[in-house]
């Protein structure tokens, strides 16, 4: 749709110019700092950091009707800088102009109602936010196109050459940084750790084919992490991991696309996340809560958190009694949800901060965290993929998270869930395999259930011919090969013949 087909009250606002005024804020002295630069960690203190836009109140200005009308016709916009995450620019990085957005084709992805048959075996009913869908087939593309928008506007200002950004990794944020460093050219260049033998091989073969220096560390993604965090001490690098707060930034699209999914009506809503580095539930509570002070939204819907019982910090953190929560990580153990495998969220500081916060605007029932088994997760993916939703281990993670929830009394039937499928399932499929035949490793504490197997079946054709590759059948032999085919899985289906 051309800009002077639109309402002549939206036209001068369809394309934004760069404004507010951002900094990072520390979150444990209070010192605030210009965003002319790349800073992960507080240099006063070495605090964590949030961004924050000191003239938000600028966009109470217009009602929140005028943002929702903005927000939907641009989606009818032919102009890539505002297709993507950037569709919500004035509450995402105001700062940031247009023409150094990096758009390959992330966010708006789709959300998917449950069929019924499957929302009654659940008990209520739930949707699926589908984030494999995006161009590295995880959520990580919407903080990464903030991130590497950012470090393309300072490049470009600052006339920056050859830098390298690192990030660690347990496979699908190596990915995305290495996919989108690629689209800046020789300028940046990427370099991911990883976890020897935590990432599955497609993960692993994204970040090589994009061209990233892969480097395989012994240990879990925590030790990784701690690699690249006294990387970025010590030196000259672009850290892409969620403590970038640019990163955590770009994934509050994530909730900005759910409120406008529902027409902005998120009272009778939960949404239902995976905790992993606790970077995209920091995101999405901050993102409501932004929406919800500039009337965008209705109210403020319940957020549900899922944590792995094998790595569960933030549940423990938050099932202790208020006014005596004690923060520890914890040693983490293997999980079929290989993004859970995180024992000291890197974001939990900036969640604690925000839940309070969350919490103080919608009631202390607004925000809950729960913790499932290995085998409620690799159930849940399965449940959902044979009902009509793609999900991996982490959407199997959200639908267990969702049961349990209900079985605890923290949301109710009538209330409509929406559950983040946080990447494609095929990143997932050698979990799945290993179930079906019954070879999931010991570690994970997983027993097949049968009922849930799938396996192929051998078709047996006795003395019938068999084709052979780059050889021609004689008409006989290729008539006797497709009747004993025919025959031998119509008898397998319970076929009848036709009258």
């Amino acid at each position: 749709m051309l800009a002077h087909d639109f309402p002549d009250d939206l036209k001068p606002f369809l394309a934004p110019t760069p404004g507010g005024d951002m900094g990072y804020d520390c979150l444990v002295c209070g010192a605030r700092h210009a965003p002319d630069r790349l800073l992960y960690t507080c240099p006063s203190c070495g605090g964590l950091l949030m961004l924050t836009d000191h003239n938000i109140d600028r966009l109470r200005d217009k009602p929140g009707s005028f943002w929702r009308r903005l927000f939907d016709h641009r989606l009818m916009l032919n102009l890539p800088a505002l297709r993507g995450v950037f569709t919500f620019h004035e509450f995402l990085a105001p700062n940031i102009p247009l023409s150094d957005v990096i758009y390959l084709g992330e966010g708006h992805t789709p959300v998917v109602k449950a069929p019924s048959v499957l929302a009654n075996m659940v008990g209520a009913n739930f949707y699926v936010k589908m984030e494999g869908q995006n161009p590295s087939a995880s959520f990580k593309d919407r903080g990464m196109a903030a991130a590497l928008s950012m470090l393309n506007h300072l490049v470009r200002k600052q006339n920056l050459d050859q830098v390298i950004a690192v990030c660690a990794s347990t496979g699908d944020t190596s990915a995305a940084a290495a996919l989108y460093a690629s689209s800046l050219g020789q300028a940046v260049k990427s370099a991911v750790l990883l976890p020897k033998g935590k990432v599955t091989p497609q993960q692993l073969s994204q970040p090589l084919g994009a061209g990233a220096t892969v480097f395989e560390l012994p240990g879990v993604f925590d030790d990784s992490m701690k690699v690249v965090e006294r990387l970025s001490e010590k030196y000259r690098v672009a850290l892409l991991n969620s403590k970038n707060p640019w990163r955590v930034l770009g994934q509050e699209s994530y909730a900005y696309e759910v409120a406008q999914s529902f027409d902005y009506s998120l009272l009778d809503k939960v949404l239902i996340v995976p905790v992993g580095n606790a970077g995209n539930i920091t995101a999405i509570l901050s993102g409501l809560l932004k929406f919800h002070r500039a009337s965008v939204i209705d109210g403020l819907p319940k957020i549900v958190a899922v944590q792995s019982k094998r790595a569960n910090p933030v549940f423990l953190y938050y099932r202790q009694p208020l006014g005596d929560r004690y923060y520890a990580p914890v040693a983490v153990k293997p999980s079929v949800a290989q993004a859970a495998m995180i024992g000291d969220p890197v974001s939990f500081p900036r969640l604690a901060e925000l839940s309070a916060l969350y919490e103080r605007e919608a009631g202390l029932s607004s925000f809950y965290v729960v913790e499932v088994d290995e085998t409620a997760i690799m159930e849940g993916m399965l449940q959902a993929n044979r009902h009509g939703l793609t999900v991996c281990t982490q959407g199997g993670e959200c639908l267990a998270g969702l049961k349990a929830a209900l079985g605890e009394g923290l949301i109710t039937p009538s209330e409509t869930a929406i559950l983040d499928s946080t990447a494609h399932a095929l990143k997932f499929v050698d979990f799945q395999n290993a179930y079906f035949e019954g070879r999931l490793g010991s570690e994970y504490g997983v027993a097949t259930n049968p009922e849930l197997a799938n396996r192929p079946r051998q078709v047996e054709l006795g003395q019938a011919p068999i084709p052979e590759p780059g050889k021609a059948m004689a008409p006989e032999d290729r008539e006797a090969f497709v009747s004993a085919a025919a025959k031998a899985i119509a008898e397998s289906l319970g076929l009848a013949e036709k009258a």
